[in-house]
């Protein structure tokens, strides 16, 4: 099937409002594109490695919703630039002009699938559903890991520095918190290499059905995995539910910038002798984060290196 794709030209302050409009005039659906720079708090819901130098904020937008060819775009049209028209007379939204174009169909929720192929970090498998398994890999160490909307697929050399620590640290029968869950993929490698319990916490509630569904893609037991959503840096409540002193070993692959104010907390979590794992490092900010754990009340049993990446491991006195 084709698609209609209408793109309306108007100003970044007054997105919302437009956005609004358009949903009023019966749109479902909006794509945004503009040069606002993410704020604090919008990085720390994501993962971000770097941001790059960006074009500066020129105050556009431009907001594209999709009709099905099928569709009376004239009618629709006419409502939206009806809604428009009452928009303006009450605040500034630009040019408010509109382009059409067309589009082929596509699945847009699984296109980015062909970019992630089944690989190996040492001796683990990490393969998605959609891909089988062979005949000669059956007998090996295989994560089934979907990142779904949340992050992790085990590609970055952040992830991968935590699956090895992991490998080094986790005993049967141990308790692990992994802050920052995304796709739990920690979490479950850890359950697979004989941990007893994870705890996961992420901003994000993709993250919970991420999870889940990773769980049963590897068979993972029933309340082996608990998914809170929060901010346990400061979230109270969630850090009396996480529990203090619970834990054999706490990971964390998250941005240097989380890791600083997040280790005098997660120190608290751990039993005494536990293993504070961490990764999302850059090399240039690697005394930060030792000087942290340092700070925190523990040993610092080792630092790991992969390119421009660093993980910092350490262990509550």
């Amino acid at each position: 099937m084709r698609w209609n794709k209408f793109t309306l030209k108007t100003l970044s302050q007054a997105e919302d409002m437009v956005i609004s409009a358009l949903s009023d005039a019966g749109v479902e659906g909006v794509e945004i594109e503009d040069k606002v720079p993410l704020t604090e708090a919008e990085k720390q819901q994501m993962f971000v490695d770097i941001l790059p130098e960006g074009p500066e904020d020129d105050g556009i937008a431009y907001l594209s919703f999709y009709l099905e060819e099928d569709a009376d775009k004239e009618e629709i049209l006419a409502r939206v630039r009806e809604e428009l028209d009452s928009l303006r007379m009450f605040m500034d939204i630009g040019e408010g002009t509109i382009t059409e174009s067309r589009t082929e169909d596509k699945d847009w929720i699984n296109n980015w699938k062909q970019y992630f192929h089944q690989f190996y970090v040492d001796d683990i498998l990490i393969i998605p559903s959609w891909e089988e398994v062979k005949e000669e890999d059956r007998d090996k160490n295989i994560l089934h890991i979907d990142p779904g909307t949340a992050f992790g697929t085990g590609m970055h050399e952040t992830t991968q520095l935590c699956l090895r620590q992991l490998k080094k640290y986790v005993k049967p029968g141990m308790r692990l918190l992994d802050v920052g869950t995304g796709s739990g993929i920690l979490s479950i490698a850890a359950l697979k290499m004989g941990a007893a319990l994870a705890v996961g916490t992420d901003l994000d509630p993709c993250a919970i059905s991420a999870a889940e569904e990773n769980l049963v893609a590897n068979e993972i037991p029933e309340g082996a995995m608990e998914v809170l959503i929060g901010n346990l840096i400061d979230d109270e409540q969630l850090q009396e539910k996480v529990g203090y002193e619970s834990f054999d070993l706490v990971a964390a692959n998250i941005l240097t910038e989380v890791l600083l104010p997040l280790t005098p907390v997660a120190v608290k979590h751990l039993k005494k002798g536990g293993v504070y794992i961490t990764s999302g490092i850059l090399e240039e900010k690697e005394e930060k984060i030792t000087e942290a754990v340092k700070a925190a009340g523990m040993e610092l049993l080792e630092v790991t290196r992969q390119n421009d990446w660093v993980s910092v491991t350490a262990r509550k006195r």
